[in-house]
């Protein structure tokens, strides 16, 4: 073996209502794998835990991919890997799975391939982005705490901001699987003025009242840009966001779905929730993003 690296790397949720592929957020719910080098043979994939017999375990493997082509965004040559993947964020849920898989990857490949030979962190989060296609998620996953991401010259930014220590995220997460094409195919191609606005405004004010006014959190969440045209896809998230808005409680569709997002303030939720099939589960948001722990 020439060298191995261990990273860790957390969930996401992108969107945050009207943030539409432009906002995200950590969580503290967290992939870890081991990257190893071998001085020769085949590369190797282990999988423990989400996504075990689902997911390929050899080179077409996500993160195996994503290191593959750090690999060669250095121009160097890349040695057989061994990859040992411990997974804890569920796939297709709306919680970032597959950016964290990418992240990962690229992240154990720029360790193990050094300073000087590894891309620079602009570079790490555009390819990310291009490779996941979804920016908000991949850099939240980078970077921890919320971001703001969008493309200029048609490479991929993003602005680290520090959450209000006030809010605590609370996911419901659904037993079923979301195809994130499935419902962006559900998703217009125009939409109107007033709706374009009063999101826009909302965007705005989302990040306001992530980091300095939580107060404000309800209106900041509610959006016209997707989440309504989505609804179909998901009746029961769609019933279980309205519920808990109903009762004062700001909440999304987390990504893509299924999963409900609500960003309380640490407060007991309200009871007779809709919340069969859904796991409550209360994370954290992670400030950390992907660390490279070993």
């Amino acid at each position: 073996m020439s060298g191995s690296v261990r990273v860790r790397v957390p969930a996401t949720s992108a969107n945050l209502g009207p943030g539409f592929d432009s906002l995200g957020l950590a969580l503290g719910l967290h992939d870890e794998i081991e990257l190893t080098e071998l001085d020769g043979g085949r590369s190797v994939v282990e999988v423990h835990g989400e996504g075990v017999g689902r997911v390929p375990r050899d080179e077409r493997h996500l993160v195996l991919k994503a290191a593959c082509a750090t690999y060669e965004l250095a121009g160097v040559d890349r040695p057989p890997l061994h990859l040992t993947c411990h997974n804890a964020i569920p796939h297709s849920r709306g919680l970032g799975s597959s950016a964290s898989a990418a992240v990962a990857g690229i992240v154990a490949a720029c360790a193990l391939l050094g300073p000087g030979k590894a891309p620079d962190d602009e570079a790490v989060l555009d390819l990310a982005a291009r490779f996941d296609g979804h920016a908000d998620n991949v850099a939240a996953c980078l970077y921890g705490g919320l971001v703001v991401t969008w493309c200029s010259a048609g490479s991929f930014r993003a602005a680290h901001l520090e959450p209000h220590p006030d809010v605590v995220p609370v996911a419901f997460v659904s037993a079923h699987s979301s195809s994130t094409e499935a419902t962006r195919g559900l998703l217009p191609d125009r939409v109107p003025h007033g709706d374009a606005a009063f999101t826009a405004s909302r965007a705005a004010l989302v990040v306001h009242a992530l980091t300095r006014a939580p107060d404000l959190l309800l209106p900041a969440t509610e959006d016209r840009l997707h989440q309504p045209y989505r609804r179909p896809a998901y009746p029961a998230t769609a019933e279980l966001v309205d519920a808990l808005r109903s009762a004062g409680v700001p909440a999304t569709v987390s990504g893509a779905g299924p999963t409900v997002l609500a960003l309380t303030t640490g407060e007991p939720l309200p009871e007779g929730l809709p919340t069969s099939g859904f796991e409550t589960v209360r994370l954290p948001i992670d400030t950390a993003g992907a660390v490279v722990t070993g």
